[in-house]
């Protein structure tokens, strides 16, 4: 039994110092100290032993598995520090090498522009309002003094979702919740997202717009004419001009829309202003005396001036942009420049 033994040892010794692999060790360890293993086997056959050799026998088996244990255990460690060296050479970095630009990210130019604007009309008390995008049409149109057969509603290419019920073609809807729900004096911006069913190198289905009101006792149009002065010198600086012409909205009267000195030829003439020296940016006017009645407040009481305009458009005007669908086209060249 104890050539056995030693049989075992010897085995094992050459087998082990032979193996070229982590696997091989593996499966050696399982040979030799698994649960069905040569050397487990002989352990478990101790009961089989006479009585006055079983302590021996037992020691011997003993020194045996350590030596198997510690032939395995060196062989393991030698291969697992080779796999190591080889899987950090693979993936070694070189921390002297420059690594790659990540481009920090930036606001879009609508939303800059918008930013802009927003703080300039806050900085002159005006406070900041929302309303629904999905709007009835009493807020869209008839609280604004647009009846049902009333021809400016064809200029609107409204997006319909039901008879009552639209995607709201400008931001006007809140100046009507907004004072349906709050006293004068009001001082409103209402910026937002607008639709409208056309699309061109000048309007797009869905842009922003922002609409601005005050109301008060003795409101006139110079108040209204400061206000739009004192916000186009502030975007497109003190140099330039400004003019009021008469128009026509139905929720003011009277209205006018603002033109601005060119921006490229400063009012000499060109190919953008169409050699007139001026640029249309938004239109404005007194409150219609019926949109306050459907509001609830007494027209002869309380006057009051409201204006909108396009971001976008501000923005084309603002960088000289010629097609409006660059906003949304998600061309890198076109974003990395703002």
């Amino acid at each position: 039994m104890l050539n056995d033994i030693q049989s075992i040892k010897k085995l094992a010794g050459e087998e082990i110092e032979k193996a070229d692999s982590l696997k091989a060790i593996q499966d050696l360890k399982i040979k030799y100290l698994g649960k069905k293993g040569l050397l487990t086997a002989k352990i478990k056959s101790l009961g089989s032993i006479p009585q006055e050799d079983r302590r021996e026998y037992g020691r011997i088996l003993n020194e045996l598995k350590v030596y198997i244990e510690e032939l395995i255990g060196r062989q393991e460690r030698i291969f697992k520090t080779a796999e190591l060296n080889k899987t950090l050479q693979k993936q070694r970095i070189d921390v002297t090498v420059p690594g790659f630009y990540m481009p920090t990210g930036h606001l879009h130019p609508t939303t800059q522009v918008l930013d802009e604007i927003i703080n300039i009309f806050t900085s002159l008390g005006f406070n900041v309002e929302e309303g629904p995008e999905v709007e009835l049409d009493f807020y869209n149109f008839e609280a604004l003094n647009f009846p049902q057969d009333h021809p400016a509603r064809d200029m609107q290419d409204t997006f319909f979702i039901g008879d009552d019920v639209v995607l709201r073609t400008h931001t006007s809807p809140v100046q009507v919740r907004v004072m349906e729900k709050n006293t004068p004096p009001l001082r409103v911006i209402a910026p937002g997202k607008v639709y409208r069913c056309d699309a061109d190198v000048s309007h797009i289905p869905m842009f922003h717009q922002l609409e601005g009101f005050m109301v008060d006792k003795h409101i006139t149009m110079s108040d209204l004419k400061g206000v739009l002065e004192v916000f186009i010198q502030m975007v497109f600086g003190a140099e330039t001009k400004v003019r009021f012409r008469p128009s026509f909205f139905p929720f003011t009267e009277p209205s006018a829309e603002i033109d601005i000195s060119c921006v490229i030829c400063k009012g000499s003439g060109c190919n953008v202003c169409k050699n007139t020296g001026w640029l249309e940016i938004l239109g404005a006017g007194m409150i219609n005396p019926r949109v306050f009645e459907m509001a609830g407040y007494n027209p002869d009481e309380y006057t009051g001036f409201a204006f909108g305009m396009g971001i976008e458009r501000v923005a084309m005007l603002k960088y000289g942009i010629d097609d409006i669908r660059l906003f949304y086209e998600n061309d890198k060249r076109f974003l990395e420049q703002f």
